[in-house]
């Protein structure tokens, strides 16, 4: 199964190095999914999927306090049997979030997909916009909604290493 896992630049490193243990949050298609978006084909779900993964990397950025950063999503393919739907967070209107009972190791991981340099300031806004968007501040939320209208670069996973070279993937580095 293909999963969507947002995360930010630093654990990177642990995944290339250790993977992720278990439970790791992520998002998928999902049959909630499936039945709110009747209309979309597999394409469609994927990315509404892809998109609640990159809210996710959002949250971690706002949560980190620093308010700055890039968001992070990676791309992997899971034994289906390791993968649980997370129906808990509906309220949310997160339809996609599943969770893996399992490591999510490199060798999982198709693609990372990362902002670039130009959704920087949006992104940094975004993060610390974010607690008073969803406390329903229009003002907030709009702000929220601008990150979201910079595209993520995509990488291969065989481009771990140029990824996390960029600016703000160790700590104390620039934009982290």
């Amino acid at each position: 199964m293909r999963i969507y896992v947002g995360t930010a630049l630093q654990q990177l490193q642990a995944l290339r190095d250790k993977g992720i243990q278990p439970p790791v949050r992520a998002h998928a298609v999902t049959p909630s999914l499936r039945e709110w978006y009747v209309e979309g084909d597999q394409d469609e779900l994927e990315y509404a999927a892809f998109l609640e993964a990159a809210r996710d990397s959002l949250r971690l950025l706002a949560a980190d306090g620093q308010g700055a950063g890039r968001r992070v999503v990676v791309a992997a393919d899971v034994p289906d049997d390791l993968v649980r739907h997370a129906p808990a967070t509906l309220e949310d209107g997160q339809r996609s979030a599943v969770r893996l009972d399992g490591p999510l190791d490199v060798e999982h991981v198709v693609s990372i997909h990362v902002d670039d340099d130009m959704a920087l300031a949006d992104v940094a806004a975004a993060a610390a916009a974010l607690p008073s968007a969803q406390d329903g501040d229009e003002d907030a939320l709009f702000t929220v909604d601008g990150a979201g209208g910079h595209e993520l670069a995509w990488y291969d996973v065989s481009e771990l290493d140029t990824v996390l070279a960029l600016p703000g993937s160790a700590p104390g580095s620039p934009h982290a």
